[in-house]
Order: C-alpha cells, then sequence, then structure tokens
C-alpha cells in the first residue's frame, strides 16, 4: 500500500477519469494530494467522502509523496516531475515528455510490466493511438512475431483535450445554423471534416503523432526491427479513437485463429459479426476499458497478412486507465515484496 499519492492535473479531462478509477477500484493508498495550475488552486474536490483542497503545483509539492500519477502538458511534466524523483516518489506520466529517453520505461502492463517492475523514477504511458495498437498486435506478436504493421488512425476529438470537444460540438451547431466558428484546438473546421494530419510534420512527411506509434510500439516490443506506416487523422466524433490495422506476421495467422487469440487476451474484447452488422463503434465503446477488436479478416494482398478494425476509448486505455493499471501493477509488486 502506498502512502500518498498525489495526482497532478487533477482537473483536466484525463485527471477527473484517473480520480473516479482509482476511487471505482478502491486503490490502496492511505492518502491523496490533488495538484493543479494556480487557476484551480483552492477548489474542492471529494474523493472516497472525503474534502480535498486541490493545491497548486510546485517542485515543493512532493515530499511526503511516494507514488505520483501526472497528466499534464509536456512543458509541465519536463519542469516538475525531476522534483518528484528527487524527492523519492513513483511517477506515472501520461505526457509525451519522457517516452522515448533511454532511461525512461514506456508501459503498457498487458505487454510489458517488467518494465515498471524494473525501473526507478519516471515511468511513461504511451500514446493513446499507440496503447490500443499494441495491446492488439500483442496476442499475434506472441505466436508468431510481427514484422511490419500499417495502421490508419480516426482520432476523436477529445484527445485534443476539452477545446477539441468543444470545438466540434460549437463548430456542428455554427455549420448547421449556416454561421461561423472560430476553431481553437484545429487549424481546419473539423464539423463534418475529416483532417490528415495530426501533430507537426517531422521526417519524411510523417507527423510527430504518427511517429510516436512506429518509436514508442518499437520500444513497448523491445524489438527496433517491427516496422510501423501509420497515417493519423482527426474525425469528427466525440470520443473513442478507431483504427484500421494490418499486421504481417512471421507465419501467417488465419481469421479463426486470431479471433481465438484476441478472445483470450485480457483487456481485449471481439465484436465481429460483419453479416449482422455488429462491430465495434465508439459510440458503444466509449467508457470502457477494453480494447475492442472486429472486422477480421485476410489480407488478400500478402499471404502472411491480417487486418481488422479496433476502437478504445482514448481517455480510458489509451490514457487513465493505462496509468492506473500501472500504478496497481506497483502497488501489487509492493504488496508481495512487504510479504517476503
Amino acid at each position: 500500500m502506498f502512502h500518498k499519492v498525489a495526482l497532478v492535473g487533477a482537473t483536466g479531462a484525463v485527471g477527473r477519469i484517473i480520480i473516479q478509477l482509482l476511487q471505482e477500484r478502491n486503490f490502496p493508498a492511505t492518502d491523496f494530494k490533488f495538484l493543479a495550475s494556480a487557476r484551480s488552486a483552492g477548489n474542492l474536490i471529494t474523493y472516497a467522502d472525503k474534502e480535498y483542497t486541490i493545491e497548486e503545483l510546485t517542485k515543493d509539492s512532493f515530499r511526503d509523496c511516494d507514488l505520483v500519477i501526472a497528466s499534464t502538458p509536456d512543458e509541465t511534466a519536463a519542469e516538475f516531475l525531476p522534483s518528484a524523483v528527487e524527492a523519492g516518489c513513483k511517477v506515472i506520466d501520461e505526457s509525451g515528455y519522457w517516452r522515448m529517453n533511454p532511461e525512461v520505461a514506456l508501459v503498457v502492463p498487458e505487454i510489458n510490466p517488467e518494465a515498471a517492475l524494473n525501473t526507478t523514477g519516471i515511468i511513461a504511458s504511451p500514446n493513446c493511438s499507440t496503447t490500443q495498437m499494441v495491446v492488439a498486435m500483442k496476442p499475434l506478436h506472441d505466436v508468431s512475431p510481427v514484422k511490419r504493421v500499417i495502421v490508419s488512425t480516426y482520432q476523436a476529438v477529445s484527445g485534443a483535450g476539452l477545446q477539441g470537444t468543444e470545438d466540434l460540438v460549437n463548430g456542428t451547431k455554427a455549420d448547421l445554423a449556416g454561421g461561423t466558428y472560430n476553431y481553437q484546438a484545429f487549424n481546419h473546421p473539423i464539423a463534418f471534416n475529416a483532417i490528415p494530419q495530426i501533430g507537426r510534420e517531422k521526417e519524411a512527411g510523417y507527423t510527430s503523432e504518427e511517429l510516436k506509434m512506429v518509436y514508442e510500439t518499437r520500444k513497448i516490443f523491445g524489438d527496433e526491427t517491427i516496422q510501423v506506416n501509420p497515417t493519423c487523422v482527426r474525425v469528427p466524433v466525440a470520443n473513442c479513437h478507431s483504427e484500421t490495422i494490418t499486421v504481417e506476421t512471421e507465419r501467417p495467422i488465419s481469421p479463426e485463429e486470431a479471433r481465438e487469440l484476441f478472445d483470450a487476451f485480457p483487456g481485449i474484447e471481439v465484436i465481429d459479426d460483419t453479416r449482422n452488422g455488429k462491430y465495434p463503434l465508439p459510440s458503444i465503446c466509449t467508457g470502457r476499458d477494453e480494447v475492442f477488436i472486429g472486422r477480421i479478416r485476410k489480407d488478400i494482398s500478402h499471404p502472411n497478412g491480417l487486418s481488422f478494425w479496433c476502437v478504445s476509448d482514448n481517455l480510458r486505455k489509451g490514457a487513465a486507465t493505462n496509468a492506473v493499471q500501472i500504478a496497481e501493477l506497483l502497488a501489487a509488486h509492493q504488496t508481495e515484496a512487504s510479504a517476503t
């Protein structure tokens, strides 16, 4: 059991879900501290029937804590989280700042839990679009190593924060009324539209969001030979990222074998009945912690290829749930160590 857990970014979209999950799952800690910007400091928050005052995040915030879960912008993570490590805390970070640091573990508990247990300091949680893809890859990779992935994402506006959701709602209202709307989170209208760029343009014409999927996947699996070709698209969906994924494996995996592998894997739920119009949809997967898979079929262009459709709640498994699962992993390990 942890003594005191600090949640950084307590008032953000992901932070609120982390608080909800910690309560629902009865996370083992004797006390909590909720940290946010000066703008939110002083507000009250209720956790497990106890009222807490939100405190302003400073570099001295972590002195009485032993676990920190942070959901903040990159610059905040870079500035403040080293102070948490110096204070002796285990740190789980949702930002993108530390993910590719070679001294930082990048963890999805279903795939590489040992990375979280064998490190000190900061543990990074992957990008939301990466997380659902690697969970879907794992059962296949275990029986026949994945050599190549082609993935196209259809990413919800909630991935751009609360402002992204506001942009979709208000932009849609304005468009239907024949008016205009000044978008804040997106460079183009998102209402009735699709934007084939998420993040800044980087090397070879790929965006920062796309390259996260390449490099994070290799780091999580510990395999630099996995080839990933991503295209990331923002779509006018409120919540849940969807992905079309085609994998090339070392030996062929039939759709029937893949269904069995997916069905048996913790955290994956299969909905695959195209004849009756049943497959994962953002509207039915939102608010859930699983990675949903459907449209499982042979890649007719390659003998070792398999294609499928994948949907996951980007605010939950793509962010909050993964962080809480890492925290539970650490807590369980701590309990086992104490018992011995």
